[in-house]
């Protein structure tokens, strides 16, 4: 019974629009503190640390991407290219993942200094094979390729009706949920993937042969509500992990590997090892696995294994792939709408319905538009700083 009560309360707080879900405050409003037990305890602590729950307070989303855009063009920027990049940032940050937005931001300039990022490099087309494209990223920023590669993986699908756009030789893209559902946006399903440095073991090993590999899928919708998958391959986001070894907290459940082999709660402890816990356990594992192969043999790129042998993880393999506009034709929408009309009708133990990946996601942009961007303070300050250099 104590759980039953646990899990409606929960279902209650992340179906709020009033709520701080997002990372507004540490504190939890309408939610037991005391004698939380099994599986609605691990349900409820597990959400917590992914959503990035720390004290913040909020901005207006114009000043943020404004203060960002400062920082980018003294940095070898020019203008429309700071603009989109800050932008990028900006909207990480203003749909809830600021692990992927504002708080990586000094991380992405302090690797332009060190030259694992060049600010001027845009992709170069390399080669044709059918309806797919090879093309290198020159080390470009990781954002701005991304959202040109999710683009003409779009003018292929529209040219030849699925278009697949493999990048070698690029850097991290924040958030994989930014390009699928910049396709989805445009009318076409989107999907992307790419590989990381080693962080995560494979099944039965402690040692990081996989990385976190992070996969998303978008479904358009005729309301602008799509569908959007977006999940690296960890049980704990590295987000997560930051976040959660800045507040000295430690997580409900193992989420990865120390040093020494042993399973720990500790984020500081597997960010040292940067062996993270796969989702599913082995299946995560595997499908790590794949979706590094895939990346690598399309691309011509980068392997995991070969960006562990580097001093960070830049110059990774990235697929993009989008299917015609003309395939989301109005029977395929009405389906679409069937099937999540199904899964609204889903009985739970509160009064509030299931939800579709990605379905909070207006919802929590419209909610920090109207009140301000949460921002850690720490963090919004060292930028303000970096923008005034």
């Amino acid at each position: 019974m104590e759980d039953t009560k646990l899990q409606m309360k929960l279902y209650q707080y992340l179906g709020s629009s009033n709520a701080n879900s997002y990372g507004v405050s540490s504190s939890i409003r309408g939610l037991p503190t005391r004698r939380r037990s099994g599986s609605a305890k691990c349900l409820f602590e597990a959400w917590l640390f992914e959503m990035n729950t720390i004290r913040t307070y909020r901005i207006p989303f114009g000043d943020l991407r404004v203060v960002l855009e400062d920082c980018l063009r003294p940095r070898g920027f020019d203008t429309d290219r700071a603009e989109r990049c800050a932008r990028i940032f900006a909207e990480n940050s203003l749909v809830g993942v600021a692990s992927h937005g504002l708080n990586r931001f000094p991380r992405f300039l302090s690797w332009i200094e060190r030259g694992w990022i060049a600010p001027a490099q845009t992709p170069q087309y390399v080669a044709s094979f059918g309806s797919l494209e090879r093309w290198d990223g020159r080390l470009g920023p990781g954002p701005l390729n991304a959202e040109d590669c999710m683009s003409r993986a779009m003018e292929i699908a529209n040219e030849k009706g699925v278009g697949v756009l493999a990048l070698r030789n690029t850097n991290h893209w924040m958030r994989a949920g930014t390009y699928a559902w910049q396709a989805a946006d445009a009318g076409f399903v989107g999907i992307c993937f790419t590989n990381t440095s080693p962080n995560l073991p494979p099944w039965g090993s402690s040692q990081p042969k996989l990385g976190n590999n992070p996969l998303a899928v978008s479904i358009p919708r005729s309301n602008g509500r799509h569908v959007l998958f977006d999940g690296a391959m960890s049980q704990f986001s590295y987000g997560a992990l930051d976040t959660a070894a800045r507040d000295g907290k430690t997580l409900p459940v193992p989420g990865g590997f120390k040093r020494t082999g042993e399973l720990t709660d500790d984020p500081r402890e597997i960010l040292e090892s940067r062996r993270a816990l796969p989702i599913g356990f082995w299946k995560g594992a595997g499908l790590s696995l794949v979706l590094d192969l895939l990346a690598t043999s399309l691309a011509a790129g980068c392997s995991t294994r070969d960006l562990g042998t580097q001093a960070a993880e830049y110059g990774v393999s990235q697929v993009f792939a989008a299917f015609s506009r003309s395939l989301i034709d109005a029977p395929a929408l009405e389906q679409i709408e069937r099937t999540l009309v199904d899964l609204h009708t889903a009985r739970t133990d509160s009064e509030l319905s299931v939800r579709y990946p990605g379905e909070h996601l207006l919802t929590i942009r419209a909610e920090n538009l109207r009140d301000g961007v949460p921002v850690d303070e720490a963090i919004w300050e060292k930028v303000k700083r970096l923008a005034s250099e």
